[in-house]
């Protein structure tokens, strides 16, 4: 297995029960770049997301991170699903930013982000902490750290959990939705954290409804109608002059 590319998607299928939601994706990742999946809600690119860092088991093809099946092991001919401790350890280096912020509320904003660095990496207290206050001054949070989340606006969440991910020194983000659950006025300046990240050469893998940032940021826009890529290709491409019928209804409804 080639470690060319950071993340490598061969024919993933998902079902629950009868119902198919991906139908065969296959998708390269190389290190550095920036992928925004878009779609209408329920064509599976969250389903895909979850896939990637094993939070959901495929029911085909596979998924590899840095040349190593995600969530399996290999035993002989066989694959072995890994223990969630296990699956834990192999995921360590891949941050996900949930639509809903996740954040503990019973926490305060510095707990929440030094929690994964503490726990899973053994991370020192007094190191982990210093590290989250230069993240929470990198994502405009600066003073924000003895606050719990229901003080903060929804954008200031979200902010907050981008910090967490990062937190982990992770070579790979992937976003899903971040800005969906957010007001209008809130959305830009979450946006400007992840064009900052983009700009740093962070991997990222984001599913998004907003064309702007895809067209601005990503190295490529994949467009996923029923559970299946229809077309990928550079933002020029893809946004300005698609070539499948499904990317273009979209685009015309959602611009």
């Amino acid at each position: 297995m080639t470690t060319e590319f950071l993340v490598r998607a061969e024919n993933v299928q998902k079902s629950f029960g009868h119902h198919q939601v991906l139908k065969g994706i296959s998708l390269d990742v190389s290190p550095g770049e920036v992928v925004c999946l878009l779609g209408a809600s329920g064509s599976g690119k969250s389903t895909f997301l979850r896939c990637i860092n094993h939070l959901e088991t495929v029911t085909g093809g596979r998924i590899w991170y840095r040349g190593q099946v995600i969530g399996y092991r290999q035993e002989g001919t066989n694959l072995k699903e890994l223990s969630n401790t296990e699956a834990a350890f192999q995921r360590r280096s891949i941050g996900m930013v949930f639509q809903r912020f996740n954040l503990f509320p019973h926490l305060t904003v510095i707990e929440n982000i030094i929690e994964g660095p503490i726990q899973v990496k053994r991370e020192k207290p007094a190191e982990a902490r210093n590290k989250a206050l230069e993240l929470l001054a990198r994502v405009g949070l600066t003073g924000k750290g003895d606050s719990y989340p229901r003080q903060l606006s929804g954008g200031q969440q979200q902010r907050v959990a981008i910090a967490r991910a990062m937190a982990m020194k992770p070579d790979l983000i992937l976003f899903d939705e971040p800005t969906s659950a957010l007001d209008p006025e809130l959305v830009g300046e979450v946006l400007d954290v992840m064009k900052d990240l983009a700009r740093s050469g962070l991997t990222m893998i984001v599913v998004t409804h907003e064309i702007g940032f895809a067209r601005e940021v990503a190295d490529r826009v994949a467009f996923i109608y029923d559970g299946e890529i229809v077309e990928i290709g550079p933002p020029a491409q893809v946004l300005i002059a698609p070539q499948h019928d499904r990317t273009k209804n979209f685009l015309m409804r959602v611009l």
